[in-house]
């Protein structure tokens, strides 16, 4: 291969993955104190509309909102694309966008559109997977990439299925069989009469079994045991599970990999995405990239966990937040409101300015 032809492949395999890293870029959506649509991104506020809009819904990567003249549009950051010209019901996850006209549900996926169903009844809108009951065919299916699969189906009443998370399905087919969809498949559990309590997260999802006696999780297409009896409380995070053992230490599995949180239990916790949260002897902790992380000697009365991000109320009342590890503190205005966009915090303050913490600097608009 000649030093020309290699730095064509080189150059060929750059752009392909500048394309493929820039398509998914986080948008910061906000009303200024002039009521404009605006977007922070990278590091810069850039208005959406030059009319006020009436009202909005967002994710990480992307926002729904209607228009001045009640049109419903999506952005991602980079282009507007108009979906509907009357009024809808919409959904926004971090990834997809779904709105409904009559019972037709469509949906958004990367600038992609399709009708996922004529008759629709109930319908879920998650990271990676929209789950709808397709009346039409009396059917529950999920899309996912690009595909739907069908489920089950049902001659009688349809049953919804016992746990949606953000890319897996727990249920229970017509036959009573427990079920789990993920990565396109559909793996088969066990047959039992009273629905299993299934913790979904991302890739995973905990369960006690009531037919071995065991506490098992699910994950990398296989079911395990993790616990050898049944626990009292247990979620799932992103690839990872958390739960109260026998002695009410907090347990942090992933990968048959086990780690104990706390040593004298905790009062209070919670998952999100790829972070735990929780209240120790009035200490407030963090489990993220590996790290247990002290974020406050006290007890936060508000706090928003996103991706690997937690924002929180301080003890002056502002804001401060936990990113990359690091605690920032953002403002000491108090009642200042707070919301998670990938891993950027936005902050409103009282006079309807805004503070966006991103890659550990404050912008003010």
């Amino acid at each position: 291969m000649t030093i020309f032809e290699s730095m064509k492949k080189m150059i060929l395999f750059l752009l392909v993955f500048i394309s493929a890293t820039s398509f998914a870029q986080t948008i910061t959506p906000l009303l200024d104190f002039n009521g404009f649509f605006k977007n922070f991104q990278n590091g810069y506020f850039q208005q959406i509309e030059l009319q006020r809009i009436k009202e909005f819904e967002s994710g990480d990567h992307i926002c729904a909102y209607v228009d001045f003249r009640g049109n419903l549009i999506a952005y991602d950051g980079k282009s507007k694309k108009q979906l509907a010209n009357l009024s809808v019901e919409y959904r926004v996850s971090d990834e997809l966008l779904t709105w409904k006209i009559g019972q037709t549900l469509n949906m958004w996926d990367k600038g992609q559109i399709q009708t996922l169903s004529y008759n629709v009844r109930n319908y879920w809108v998650k990271d990676n997977i929209i789950v709808f009951e397709d009346m039409r065919y009396n059917a529950v299916s999920v899309y996912f990439e690009g595909r739907i699969y069908t489920l089950y189906t049902s001659m009688g009443e349809l049953e919804p299925p016992i746990s949606v998370g953000e890319n897996i399905v727990a249920f229970k087919d017509n036959g009573d069989f427990n079920k789990v969809f993920w990565n396109g498949q559909i793996y088969e559990l066990d047959v039992w009469q009273t629905p299993y309590n299934f913790q979904t997260g991302t890739d995973v999802l905990a369960f006690n079994d009531p037919i071995s006696g065991t506490f098992a999780v699910f994950e990398n297409g296989e079911f395990l045991d993790v616990e050898e009896f049944h626990v009292n409380k247990y979620r799932s995070g992103r690839g990872f599970i958390v739960y109260e053992n026998r002695n009410d230490d907090l347990v942090y599995y992933k990968n048959g990999e086990v780690i104990q949180l706390t040593n004298f239990g905790a009062s209070q916790w919670e998952v999100k995405d790829d972070v735990v949260y929780w209240v120790e002897n009035g200490f407030t902790y963090v489990y993220s990239n590996g790290k247990k992380i002290e974020i406050a000697r006290y007890i936060p009365k508000e706090y928003a966990l996103k991706n690997g991000v937690v924002a929180y109320r301080n003890i002056m009342g502002g804001v401060s937040a936990l990113v990359d590890g690091k605690v920032h503190e953002i403002t000491n205005q108090m009642n200042s409101e707070f919301e998670i966009f990938g891993n950027n915090v936005l902050v409103k303050l009282f006079n309807s300015s805004y503070i966006v913490l991103s890659n550990g600097k404050n912008y003010r608009i």
